[in-house]
Formats: C-alpha cells, sequence, structure tokens
C-alpha cells in the first residue's frame, strides 16, 4: 500500500471516528484534536504528527471536522511535500441528523448543540482544486456506511447541511 493521508470533512456526529474504525484503524494512524481536548495549539499539534507518521511511512487518518478549504490546506501540504497520496472522505449527514446522533453520545464525546450549528455554517465541501487526489462521499443508512467515489467536479455540492 502506498503513502496516503485521508482526511475526513463532516459534521459532529455524522460518524467519522466510527467509519475511521471500521475502515481505516488497521492500516492507518489516528489523528484527532478529540484525543487531546485541552490541549493548546491543536492545530500546530495536529500538522507535527501528521508530518512524523508520514515520514515515518505509515498512512494517517485526520478525524476531525475540517469544514474549510483553510483548515485543510496545511495538512494537503505536509502530504504533497512528502509525496503522499490525498483522499478526501466528505460525510453526508443533515444537521437534523447530526443533532440526533449526537444527542446519543454520552461524556465528552457529546458536544454542545451549538457546534453542530456552527460547523455547519462553515463547512465547504472538499474540491479537487485544493490538491485532493481522490474524492469519496460516506453516508450512514440503515447502520452500514455507504461510500461512493465523486468524480472530479468544480460545481459545489451539498453534503445534506
Amino acid at each position: 500500500m502506498s503513502l496516503e493521508l485521508v482526511i475526513f470533512t463532516g459534521l459532529p456526529g455524522a460518524g467519522k471516528t466510527s467509519f475511521y474504525r471500521e475502515r481505516f484503524a488497521a492500516t492507518h494512524v489516528h489523528v484527532s484534536k478529540d484525543l487531546w481536548p485541552n490541549a493548546r495549539r491543536r492545530d500546530e499539534r495536529q500538522r507535527r504528527l501528521v508530518d512524523e507518521n508520514l515520514r515515518a511511512g505509515r498512512s494517517v487518518v485526520v478525524d476531525n471536522t475540517n469544514p474549510t478549504p483553510s483548515e485543510r490546506e496545511p495538512l494537503i501540504a505536509i502530504a504533497r511535500d512528502l509525496g503522499a497520496t490525498v483522499a478526501s472522505y466528505a460525510f453526508v449527514v443533515t444537521v437534523e441528523e447530526a443533532l440526533r446522533r449526537n444527542a446519543g453520545r454520552e461524556g465528552r464525546a457529546r458536544v454542545p448543540d451549538v457546534a453542530i450549528f456552527a460547523i455547519a455554517k462553515r463547512l465547504v465541501v472538499p474540491a479537487h482544486t485544493e490538491g485532493f487526489d481522490l474524492h469519496y462521499e460516506v453516508e450512514l443508512k440503515e447502520g452500514r456506511f455507504q461510500v461512493r467515489q465523486v468524480t472530479v467536479c468544480n460545481v459545489p455540492r451539498s453534503l445534506g447541511v
């Protein structure tokens, strides 16, 4: 398998971490700001971990909301500098569905509802022009993840928000 950086994009409650566990846990390092909720300089730490793991020959999944191109750009730049393939996985979910799923979470896993609304306002669907090699959309239907590869297209698509 070639070196790969996978960047998840989606609302809290969209199923990103569950999808990581199901599809990538055996092959990719998990980098998520959720793992260090009280840390300072979380973006810097995330970039450092991505860089260190890719340099060590380990593929990485960045499991965060990653809602804007400006938040994804530094990650893509690291992967490009190291010759890694960059894949986007956009999680399609409505705000209502994300709120419902979030309500079922407990402890630190549950985020304030306002966080879901705030991310929804900022969410920009990943575009090929950002430097991705592959694009996928992920939906959770009847308890199963459905993944579909998206052909390169410059027409904006909705993630259901």
